[in-house]
């Protein structure tokens, strides 16, 4: 299967993808950080998954997320009959459950079922037993158990069943997980649930402030972002998977079931910005415990309960998604300095206040903490946005951030009456600015580039108008914006920064897609400047990108018309919902 084939389904603490067949090839419970259960997606078959489909196994013939929900329907056309199977998760109170419900729609159609669990990334075989009907799979710490109408049997390490459905019937599927010690948890009502699902996801898009011409496209990257957050804790994680590909059979696979700050920001902006306050509280409250401390010890990312430690281990056993190795777990840029974070962190709790969220006396002393560091470390060269692993440099979207963490700090006690050397951080909110108009900047061909004393140029160089840097208008964003349109475009879409078989950006060989999120922003520019007509096209042409249930991954590849890298991707939904604010 293709990424752009696969639909999410969550309850906001862990996800899964369903493929156009009926599948079920990634899961990992009961978090998105956990040991997946379904692994089929980066491996085969035999690394887990969960089909139920019409017998033969063809595509379905269509499918929809019902109305401002999370429950997805996909349907087939026979030629005995129709029918539908609804997927989704309900919230939890404390075990996860995957309800899949097999409704007849008319005439009646033979449907076969094959489920494989396998624990720990497909690793773990487990112990399969029946007890009173049920099916339970026990591996280790993991212990799921299968509730349905229809009698699986085992062979070959799987469970199949062939079955009939006829027009009017609705067979429950109900698969639950729980820790492998503890009994089996109570079955749930999958009527119930599905009832109460709908209505819980319908009564939170109610609340969306967003009324204008794409608000189809809007709301469903918004649902896209909630289903990413970790209720539990109010932490958003930048993807639902891991080693989903940049490059195709290439090595840039890394793992995004993790809450990074910038990413996280960008999502509480774009929530907020659309009516969702209490999202801010809990994010905010999470981020408090996360980076609780000294402010030099603060780091990129962190996992969903804030976690520290996020080694990157290598999975051998699995081949990759479309053979694109090594599959990794965990995160070794969890090490990196990005001084960025701080201006992002800064930037959405200013924003947050002024759109109403309350004072938290904590938050402002964490936020001198990190001006504190940010006056004494903004100088020095970081790994970058685009968490380069190479050699450390000044990169100007760095600075520039550093220059948002000063401005905010101003702004928030010119606003808000806090209490902080407001005159040492003007100052060196004057000095940062004067340094990146000189250093960063290269006169001669007119345009800011990637790092200081660089040639290269860089998609991020858009966000300076965005974040108040400099007017959209002023010459230097006008040849800035020119240069990138020249240099970094391919097929209309926007790169990070120019990539080659043998570049030295970021030290690893291939290339990759376009960035979606950097293609977003130039709508958005584009807007600004008024240039209103150019920024409507290629708004429109990134939302064709989009598969058939408006679902975003973090690039796609001209070369070969594909989404690639993980998904669904927040960095990608997020600049879609400001851009749909900026064309409005």
């Amino acid at each position: 299967m293709r990424i752009e084939d696969y639909a999410l389904i969550g309850d906001m603490q862990s996800g899964a993808l369903v493929a156009r067949d009926g599948s079920i090839d990634w899961l990992c419970l009961p978090r998105f950080d956990s040991p997946s259960c379904f692994a089929a997606l980066l491996g085969s078959e035999r690394n887990g998954h969960w089909w139920i489909g019409p017998t033969g196994r063809p595509p379905a013939t269509r499918r929809r997320y019902r109305p401002d929900t999370l429950i997805l329907e996909s349907e087939w056309d026979t030629p005995t009959g129709t029918v539908r199977v609804i997927d989704f998760m309900p919230p939890r109170d404390r075990n996860p459950d995957v309800v899949r419900i097999v409704e007849g729609v008319s005439g009646s159609v033979e449907m076969s079922a094959q489920l494989r669990v396998r624990f720990d990334y497909g690793r773990i075989v487990p112990w399969v037993r029946r007890d009173n009907g049920h099916l339970q799979a026990i591996g280790g710490p993991d212990s799921v158990w299968l509730h349905c109408p229809v009698q699986l049997k085992g062979g070959d390490y799987a469970h199949r069943a062939t079955f009939t459905v006829k027009e009017g019937e609705r067979l429950p599927f109900v698969f639950t997980w729980h820790p492998s010690h503890e009994p089996m948890p109570p079955l749930i009502d999958s009527e119930t649930q599905l009832r109460e699902t709908e209505a819980m996801w319908q009564e939170w898009v109610s609340r969306c402030t967003y009324e204008g011409p794409y608000r189809d496209a809007v709301v469903r990257s918004l649902i896209t972002l909630k289903g990413l957050t970790y209720s539990p804790t109010g932490g958003i994680v930048a993807a639902l998977t891991t080693s989903l590909p940049e490059d195709l059979g290439g090595v840039r696979n890394w793992d995004y079931r993790f809450c990074w700050l910038r990413d996280a920001t960008m999502t509480l902006d774009a929530l907020i910005s659309s009516g969702y306050l209490g999202e801010a509280a809990d994010w905010r409250a999470w981020l408090l415990r996360a980076i609780a401390g000294r402010p030099q010890d603060l780091q990129i990312m962190y996992g969903v309960a804030g976690e520290r430690r996020l080694p990157e281990l290598l999975l051998d056993w699995l081949d990759g998604y479309e053979d694109s190795r090594p599959v990794r777990i965990g995160n070794e840029a969890v090490k990196q300095l990005q001084l960025d974070v701080y201006g992002e962190v800064m930037n959405c709790l200013y924003e947050s206040r002024t759109r109403g969220l309350s004072a938290d006396e904590r938050a402002w002393t964490i936020q001198r903490q990190l001006l504190d560091y940010v006056e004494d470390h903004w100088d020095e060269p970081d790994e970058g946005l685009w968490e380069v692993r190479g050699p450390r440099r000044h990169f100007v979207h760095s600075k520039v951030m550093c220059w948002v963490a000063l401005d905010r700090g101003v702004k928030y006690v010119e606003r808000f009456g806090r209490v902080g050397p407001v005159d040492k951080w003007r100052t060196l909110r004057d000095v940062v600015h004067a340094e990146i108009c000189e250093q960063g900047f290269d006169e001669r061909r007119n345009t800011f580039t990637q790092s200081y004393g660089s040639s290269e140029l860089d998609a991020s160089l858009l966000m300076m108008p965005m974040v108040g840097f400099l007017p959209a208008d002023d010459p230097r964003m006008l040849g800035t914006v020119a240069a990138i349109e020249k240099e970094l475009m391919s097929d209309g879409f926007v790169l990070r920064y120019p990539i080659a078989a043998d570049n030295d950006v970021d030290g690893l060989p291939g290339g990759e897609g376009a960035f979606l999120a950097c293609s977003f922003w130039l709508v958005e520019v584009m807007a600004m400047q008024g240039r209103k007509e150019e920024a409507k096209d290629l708004f429109e042409r990134l939302l064709g990108l989009r598969n058939d249930v408006g679902l975003l991954a973090e690039e796609f590849d001209p070369r070969y018309a594909r989404l690639v890298g993980n998904f669904p991707q927040a960095f990608s939904h997020v600049p879609l919902i400001n851009a749909a604010r900026a064309l409005s």
